[in-house]
């Protein structure tokens, strides 16, 4: 068993690769990469320390770790470690969580109760998605980081704490920082130390490892033979790029273990287990999605759909008035024609009375290809979309609500809201 290191020892000498290896079996981490051994050796060498670490990296790269890590050989190693999923817990309830509240503090406070920074005191604390949190709860975070102070919900009586805070986040901080989403202080506070995690597209080299370590995994769970890849299966796998990361690859595992009759898995098969994200709806928001705003990017596209419907039915009735009146409604509807017929000059000023007349052929032209036009009907609303679409991922993402989130690219809080709404 690995001991633990002394400060001194740790800030001494560099650790060797058989200690980190020690490490990587005892918590559980697969992998050889570069990056992941320099996260690793940081990880251990603040760990004696109280000094704040901020996890970064993409959702599913195994950011949980790190703080697992950092507590185990710390001082704090026998008082209590508690993770707190920031995006997970409804806005209005995330601040009685974190610090408790007084018995009447609000609807429903029928006693009182202790927070997570009042049961954790002494031990660590570990606030994954941190970057979720509300503008008023970040004040309250950077107190407690200042001087171990903060104050139940509904009590005005400061209480001390003292515990060590390690965050995660895969938001772009200095981004949602500019947008006045974080605050900057406390981002400051938070990351005395950063720890980066590489995504699973850079470390092609353990792909295949970890595929072999949750195939055999599986095989125990399922009581089945374990899936092997063949040599251009394990090659299509290094070059995809994982959008979920670890978390990903271990599902598509988990899927091919229950689903394929076959154990020897060849790059046909494995095809049909990789999502094109091209296709996907949510690509509209681009490579970033999970930094943007998908309801604002899913109203514009619904929008342009119907602004395309109403500029169609109006093309519809130019063509019915041309048709019966031999081009006499030109002139009231001038600009739509316009947009049709780019060899027909448009004027820079306009001409009272002017009346120009479309050719017989133009005729025959436009009304042949608007026969061929497809009117869509929009049948449902924005909201029913956005039911659906929710109702969607769910199933697709077994009603996990954070795989679900990460499909459609908005907050575990915001899908949560939005499946209390609907009543998913």
């Amino acid at each position: 068993m690995l001991e633990i290191p002394s400060l001194w020892e740790v800030n001494r000498f560099f650790l060797t690769m058989e200690d980190i290896q020690h490490i990587k079996q005892r918590f559980g981490i697969i992998g050889n990469d570069e990056k992941l051994n320099r996260a690793i050796q940081k990880a251990v060498r603040v760990a004696p320390t109280d000094i704040s670490v901020l996890v970064t990296g993409e959702s599913g790269v195994g950011k949980e770790s790190i703080p697992k890590i950092i507590h185990a050989l710390s001082h704090r190693k026998h008082k209590k470690y508690i993770a707190v999923n920031c995006g997970a817990i409804p806005e209005g309830t995330i601040d009685s969580e974190l610090f408790g509240h007084e018995k009447g503090a609000f609807t429903g406070a029928t006693q009182t109760r202790s927070g997570y920074f009042e049961v954790a005191d002494g031990g660590t604390i570990f606030l994954d998605e941190v970057g979720e949190l509300p503008l008023t709860t970040q004040v309250r975070l950077l107190r407690v980081l200042e001087n171990g102070e903060y104050m139940k919900v509904g009590s005005s009586k400061v209480q001390k704490t003292d515990v060590r805070i390690v965050a995660a986040t895969n938001l772009n901080m200095p981004e949602a920082i500019q947008k006045n989403k974080f605050r900057e202080d406390l981002f400051y506070r938070l990351s005395t130390i950063e720890i980066e995690l590489p995504p699973l597209r850079e470390r092609k080299g353990d792909i295949h490892l970890l595929f072999r370590k949750f195939a055999s995994d599986f095989a125990q769970k399922y009581k089945m033979p374990t899936v092997r890849l063949t040599d251009d299966a394990v090659l299509l796998l290094q070059n995809y790029s994982f959008k979920g990361n670890i978390r990903q690859l271990r599902n598509i595992t988990e899927q091919l273990s229950v689903i394929e009759q076959k154990r020897s898995i060849d790059a046909l098969m494995l095809k049909e287990y990789l999502p094109d994200y091209k296709t996907n709806l949510p690509s509209i928001i681009g490579q970033d999605k999970a930094q943007m705003d998908f309801a604002n990017e899913r109203e514009i596209f619904y929008k342009i759909m119907l602004d395309m419907r109403s500029d169609i039915n109006d093309l519809k009735k130019i063509t019915i008035d041309l048709m019966q009146n031999n081009g006499k409604v030109q002139e009231n509807n001038e600009h739509l024609i316009r947009r049709i017929y780019d060899d027909i000059e448009q004027p820079q000023t306009p001409k009272e009375n002017k009346v120009e007349i479309i050719p017989a052929d133009k005729i025959e032209q436009f009304q042949s290809n608007y026969e061929d036009t497809e009117i869509i009907e929009p049948s449902l609303s924005l909201q029913e979309k956005e039911e659906e679409m929710i109702k969607a991922s769910l199933e697709r993402n077994n009603n996990k609500r954070k795989l679900a989130a990460k499909e459609l690219g908005i907050s575990e809080r915001t899908l949560y809201r939005k499946i209390k709404q609907y009543g998913l």
